[in-house]
């Protein structure tokens, strides 16, 4: 005999009111708990961007710090491009660039951290959307073929949800 199964109920989008009409979601009473983010993402690049990148060769200066700095500035404004996003009080951002020699890329990662009633997923995406744009237009001159990809969630934790742990 085959087993009815229930339908789960389709997760209510918070960002909508009852009327279907956009809303920055109340969190005034949720607690204020310790929240962490990281996100990451690469820009991938040609062999020859990269040896200008790694030789301090750029006609912008230098790309990395520039970009991390970038990400770091991109975080903390998230609330100004992301329309229902909260302004939250960082404690933590850190965005860090690495050369990628094997896969000629520049891989990107960026933690953040708050205590707050709400995460910060979406400014380390931020972050490393920047960071990586900024990538792109420091070394556009010279390689308009670069790909920004793989920007993702890793890990977040703190909140009524939990712990998120991307599965490798």
């Amino acid at each position: 005999m085959a087993r009815k199964s229930r339908k789960a109920k389709p997760a209510r989008l918070t960002h909508f009111d009852e009327a279907g009409r956009a809303h920055m979601v109340d969190v005034s009473a949720k607690p204020a708990t310790e929240r962490v983010a990281v996100a990451s993402g690469h820009v991938t690049v040609a062999k020859e961007t990269m040896r200008l990148i790694r030789a301090g060769q750029m006609k912008k200066g230098d790309v990395l710090s520039v970009a991390e700095l970038a990400g770091i500035m991109g975080a903390k404004r998230t609330h100004e491009l992301i329309p229902l996003c909260h302004p939250l009080a960082l404690s933590a951002l850190s965005v860090v660039l690495k050369p990628n020699l094997r896969q000629s890329r520049i891989d990107i990662i960026a933690t953040v951290k708050t205590t707050g009633p709400t995460g910060v997923e979406m400014e380390a995406l931020t972050a490393v959307s920047i960071a990586a744009l900024t990538v792109y237009d420091m070394c556009k001159a010279v390689d308009r073929g670069m790909v920004l990809g793989d920007i993702r969630l890793e890990h977040k934790s703190g909140g009524k949800s939990g712990t998120y742990e991307r599965g490798r």
